[in-house]
């Protein structure tokens, strides 16, 4: 169980660092609620310590080491750490999930671009569709097909973010958009980096990349009606707050780079109605033969791992070890130490 003390301690860290989800989180039940709050809060501190550090590989090492003693129930004393070693054993919260959002951070470290849609989704597989999958884990909703589309909400959620961010993360040298897109709209990366403006070519990729979130929150819907109806609320409102955040973007004629879309208050408030509305006790929604599509490709992994009814502690995603053991040899070098042979991490 998790520790109160520890549970106010992520509920903070949440109100004041994601208030999309501390909005929704507001309609899932209780037992739900809590170990989803401290979910978020590991989370949260995981993408804030590689995001806001400028020792990036080194942050990405130690949160391995934080992950690896979570697992061995030894977590660091510190209360997401130890909210979420809690998680780890009363969900049997399966090792690849939480080691894909690893990956993925660690891609970030090594400022990865993404050639091609399929190459950004393998990165929004790991830092958002893994967030799904967990969630799904916490509501005990394993079964294959609604796993498959809570990663097609995390994956609508990601590329929301991307298109929202795209000026903001110009200024700090990076670059999601795909690349191969980039050349298509005849956009040179290195420049738009030095003088980024929301130029047509630009705004075009940007609402591109939000038609293919829409596509996939629509895929994404089905599945709410495959969770258990005390959870469909808020599930539902998140969704719905994070769509708004696309169409605020597309308001401003797809323009993320002078301006960053948020989200009102009212919106949240509207956003929350409309999911009770939707979601009401006692509402019979119809199955979508959507709901039984199979996984993008993408998050195939995460739905293989987190279907499984017994806990994968060890398995980890393919290249995490090549990706870490590259982090380990950046990090080496850049303090100056002689990078010798080593045992193989494990």
């Amino acid at each position: 169980m998790i520790d109160p003390a520890d549970l106010t301690h992520c509920e903070e860290a949440i109100r004041t660092g994601s208030l999309s989800f501390h909005a929704a989180s507001k309609l899932l039940p209780g037992n739900v609620r809590d170990p989803a709050l401290a979910l978020y809060a590991f989370c949260r501190l995981a993408d804030d310590a590689v995001d806001l550090n400028t020792e990036k590989s080194a942050a990405v090492l130690s949160l391995r080491d934080r992950l690896d003693l979570a697992y061995a129930g030894r977590p660091r004393n510190a209360p997401a750490d130890r909210a979420f070693a809690a998680i780890v054993e009363d969900f049997d919260m399966p090792r690849a999930l939480p080691e894909a959002l690893l990956e993925g951070l660690a891609w970030d470290a090594m400022e990865r671009r993404y050639d091609s849609l399929s190459d950004l989704l393998d990165y929004a597989a790991r830092v958002a569709a893994t967030v799904g999958a967990m969630m799904c884990v916490l509501m005990r909703a394993r079964d294959a097909d609604t796993l498959a589309r809570a990663c097609d909400l995390g994956l609508a959620m990601q590329l929301t973010n991307i298109a929202r961010d795209i000026g903001e993360d110009a200024q700090a040298g990076r670059i999601y958009l795909p690349l191969d897109w980039m050349d298509e709209f005849g956009v040179n990366p290195a420049a738009f980096l030095a003088d980024p403006q929301p130029t047509p070519a630009v705004r075009r990729m940007t609402k591109r990349l939000l038609s293919h979130a829409t596509r996939l929150y629509l895929r994404a819907g089905p599945g709410i009606t495959a969770l258990p109806l005390s959870c469909r609320p808020g599930i539902q409102s998140a969704q719905l707050i994070y769509a708004a955040i696309g169409q605020d973007i597309a308001r401003a004629g797809y323009d993320s780079v002078t301006r960053r879309a948020r989200t009102t208050g009212g919106t949240k408030l509207w956003a929350v109605a409309k999911a009770l509305s939707l979601t009401g006790a006692g509402m019979v929604m119809p199955r979508s033969a959507v709901l039984f599509a199979p996984p993008s490709p993408e998050v195939r992994f995460l739905v293989d791992a987190a279907a499984k009814t017994a806990p994968v502690h060890q398995q980890r995603p393919a290249g995490l070890l090549a990706t870490l053991r590259q982090l380990e040899a950046k990090d080496r070098s850049r303090r100056g130490l002689i990078v010798q042979s080593e045992p193989p991490i494990t």
